[in-house]
């Protein structure tokens, strides 16, 4: 069985970070192994949930398995708290890299133009620095922007996404996937595998869920893992976190916390 490595925070009640991915991995007929970064009460838009740092845990966990010589097929990170982490889990992936797996980095840092709070250029940089080491990233247009120095856009081309996509490859991410785009009144999922463009498109349904980017992630990587193309594993992820959502639309007393993936999980363990 193949096994995935993904790191970052657990919310105890909350259907974001590893109480997503978790669940996700382990449908697709994938090991998942967890390293938490922190624990915290309840997602995080719930005021006064508590916050639990395990920065210092990560390194003791990195090096108990590598005296068991455990390895990984894939290494997935989420959000990530502090540029202290960051440093850290840089050190995971030397350690744990090899020419027979992959590592995939989901810059979680921004989004709709700024950055999330408490983070600054610091921690921009040590991000992009992490991005260097991934073979694929998947950021959302404000955080491609601010990896890259460009300017962020609401309005734009696929001259514009271009750039964005070209620029992020020169950091040294090998492959690209560009969330949340809108191109000729079209919305969807651009991918860049080195060569090719591919653009995925779907429906887009004007209501605010949380938790959908580690939705997609979650499904991507194990695609990924699976042996999929990238191609294969954006629209499989893709198609997932939108039926998703619609499980959400349709139910009437959905969590407003999250998405009612755990409605159509099954679809993943057919597939």
């Amino acid at each position: 069985m193949k096994r995935i490595v993904t790191i970052q925070d657990i919310s105890c009640l909350g259907k974001c970070s590893l109480t997503v991915a978790l669940p996700i991995i382990s449908a697709m007929g994938i090991e998942a192994s967890i390293i938490p970064t922190a624990v915290l009460s309840a997602h995080t838009i719930f005021e006064g949930h508590t916050f639990k740092d395990l920065t210092d845990e990560i390194t003791p966990i990195s090096e108990h398995w590598k005296k068991e010589g455990f390895d990984f097929d894939a290494i997935y990170t989420g959000y990530l708290g502090s540029e202290k982490q960051i440093e850290i889990v840089a050190k995971f992936f030397d350690d744990f890299k090899d020419d027979g797996n992959f590592v995939y980095v989901d810059p979680v840092m921004a989004d709709g133009g700024v950055l999330y709070p408490h983070f600054d250029g610091g921690f921009v940089e040590k991000m992009k620095w992490l991005c260097s080491k991934a073979d694929v990233i998947s950021p959302n247009l404000t955080e491609a922007a601010f990896l890259t120095g460009q300017q962020y856009k609401k309005d734009y081309d696929f001259e514009y996404i271009k750039k964005i996509v070209y620029s992020l490859v020169d950091i040294g991410a090998k492959s690209v996937i560009l969330t949340g785009i809108a191109l000729d009144e079209k919305y969807g999922i651009l991918s860049y595998d080195g060569r090719d463009f591919d653009y995925f498109t779907h429906e887009k349904i004007d209501k605010v869920f949380y938790g959908t980017g580690d939705v997609f992630s979650s499904v991507c990587v194990g695609a990924l893992t699976q042996g999929k193309s990238l191609k294969q594993a954006v629209k499989t992820a893709g198609d997932f976190t939108l039926e998703s959502i619609k499980a959400s639309v349709r139910n009437p007393d959905t969590r407003y916390y999250g998405v009612d993936f755990e409605t159509v999980l099954h679809t993943l363990y057919e597939k």
